[in-house]
């Protein structure tokens, strides 16, 4: 422990000052230090003077340090395993309320309609109702109601699948102030064929929604908790 003046001392042995403060304090840091010169041993009779410096030679006789292979970046090993749709929930069959639990319309009931290829849900709104279009969710996010819509006797059109999801390619903005605030700077226009197609895919959900008292409402309105309320206490 460094040696510390009386008043320096909270109690005998117990120091005000940390060991940092006091070698501050001390200002040893300022005083130089003298070099002592290394003495070099001369070579002995008969023998020839190396030019080559020790720490080369070390360099490149030295073994491999264990350490280094943690600097090392592992290249990602190949795999072959084929990519698999999950499995769709037992408790999602089409006509499932759902509850979204993630995205722009999380906390809104939807209506499921199919599973695609890539595992996502198909779900609609329907639009009418709720405002909510055809889109593809992930199932992780959803929680499955026992409320249920008959869609029985509805089929899903074949063309809804991945691709028909997929964005359109767009040109990069070069960003100029013209394509900013100028005449060209508009909102892009929805897709006509894609609100056709809205319409004709919820005209029989609205109408078998349209059957059961209340339930339009109920897709309407969207799902809260109020103080209190558990979300595991609770039946969907």
């Amino acid at each position: 422990m460094a040696k510390s003046a009386h008043k320096n001392q909270l109690a005998p042995g117990i120091s005000r000052l940390s060991r940092s403060k006091v070698f501050s304090k001390r200002a040893a840091y300022k005083v130089a230090k003298e070099s002592k010169p290394v003495a070099t041993e001369a070579p002995a009779q008969g023998e020839h003077k190396s030019y080559v410096k020790n720490d080369l030679v070390v360099a490149l006789t030295a073994k491999r340090n264990v350490m280094s292979q943690a600097l090392e970046v592992r290249k990602a090993k190949a795999t072959h395993k084929a990519q698999r749709a999950p499995k769709l929930r037992q408790s999602i069959t089409p006509g499932t309320v759902l509850i979204m639990l993630a995205g722009r319309f999380r906390g809104q009931r939807v209506v499921f309609l199919k599973q695609l290829a890539s595992g996502l849900l198909l779900i609609t709104g329907p639009f009418k109702l709720n405002g909510i279009p055809l889109r593809r969710v992930n199932q992780a996010y959803v929680i499955a109601t026992s409320t249920k819509v008959d869609l029985s006797s509805y089929k899903v059109d074949a063309k809804f699948n991945d691709e028909y999801f997929k964005h359109e390619q767009v040109a990069k903005l070069t960003g100029t102030e013209e394509e900013f605030f100028g005449k060209e700077a508009q909102k892009k226009a929805h897709p006509a064929h894609k609100i056709a197609d809205q319409k004709t895919a919820d005209k029989d959900v609205v109408a078998a929604v349209a059957k059961v008292p209340y339930l339009a409402s109920y897709l309407a309105s969207s799902f809260t908790l109020s103080k209190g309320q558990a979300p595991h206490t609770l039946q969907f």
